[in-house]
C-alpha cells in the first residue's frame, strides 16, 4: 500500500471514528433514507435550506460499515453551500475522489449509499431530477 493510499485510509477512519455533521436536522427542509440490503447499511440524511435552495445544513445518521458512514461523512462537508440543482447533478466521481482509494463494486455501493440518499431528499423537496444509476430501480439499494 502506497503512503497515499494509506494516508486515505487515516482520512477514512477519521470521518468514521468521527463523523461530520452527524444527526438528523430539526426542523428540516428535506430528509430520506435508505439501506443496501447487500450488506446492511443504512443512512438517513437530512437537509436544511437557505436562500436560492442553497443548502445550508446537511446532516446524516446511520449504521454499516466504514466505507458507507465515512463517505456519508465526507458528503455533508461537500455539499454544504451548494445548490439543491448544483448537488442533484454531481458526478459520483467527485466522491469517489474525495475518498481517494480504489473500491471494490460492493463497497462501491456502500460508499455512494449516502449520495443516493440525499438526491432522493433533494427529489422529494425540490423537484431535482433523480438519476437512476444509483440501482434504486433493481432492488440493489432500497430508498424510502
Amino acid at each position: 500500500m502506497s503512503e497515499f493510499e494509506q494516508l486515505y485510509r487515516e482520512v477514512i477512519l477519521d470521518h468514521y471514528k468521527a463523523p461530520r455533521n452527524h444527526g438528523v436536522l430539526e426542523p428540516h427542509d428535506a430528509i430520506a433514507e435508505g439501506q443496501n440490503p447487500l450488506c446492511g447499511d443504512e443512512v438517513t440524511v437530512s437537509v436544511r435550506f437557505g436562500q436560492d435552495d442553497v443548502i445550508e445544513d446537511v446532516g446524516f445518521e446511520g449504521r454499516g460499515c466504514a466505507i458507507s458512514q465515512a463517505a456519508t461523512s465526507m458528503l455533508t462537508d461537500i455539499v454544504k453551500g451548494r445548490t439543491a440543482q448544483e448537488v442533484s447533478t454531481m458526478p459520483k466521481e467527485e466522491l469517489l475522489d474525495e475518498i481517494g482509494i480504489p473500491l471494490t463494486p460492493v463497497r462501491l455501493k456502500c460508499a455512494l449509499l449516502g449520495l443516493g440518499v440525499l438526491k432522493v431528499a433533494l427529489h422529494r423537496a425540490k423537484g431535482t431530477a433523480l438519476p437512476d444509476e444509483w440501482g434504486a430501480s433493481s432492488g440493489e439499494i432500497d430508498l424510502s
